[in-house]
C-alpha cells in the first residue's frame, strides 16, 4: 500500500510526487519537527519560570517575616 501525502484536504500518492517535491516535503517535514522541538522546549521554560517565580517569592516571603515557609507544610 503506498503512503499518501495530505495538502489542504487533497490526497496525493507519494510515489508519484516529483523528486523536488519529495525534496520539499522532506523540508516540510523537517520544519515541523522542528517547530514541535521549539514548542516543547518553550513549555518546559515557561514551567521553570513559573517554578523559579515561586521560589523567588517563597524566599522574599521568609526573608520579611523570618518563617521558613516550605517547614509549615511537612
Amino acid at each position: 500500500m503506498s503512503q499518501k501525502i495530505n495538502v489542504d484536504g487533497v490526497e496525493y500518492d507519494f510515489e508519484s510526487l516529483s523528486p523536488e517535491a519529495k525534496a520539499i516535503l522532506e523540508k516540510l517535514q523537517h520544519t515541523e519537527t522542528q517547530i514541535q522541538d521549539k514548542q516543547n522546549i518553550s513549555a518546559l521554560l515557561t514551567r521553570s519560570k513559573k517554578s523559579y517565580i515561586h521560589e523567588l517569592k517563597r524566599e522574599m516571603i521568609e526573608g520579611k517575616s523570618g518563617v521558613d515557609i516550605a517547614s509549615l507544610f511537612d
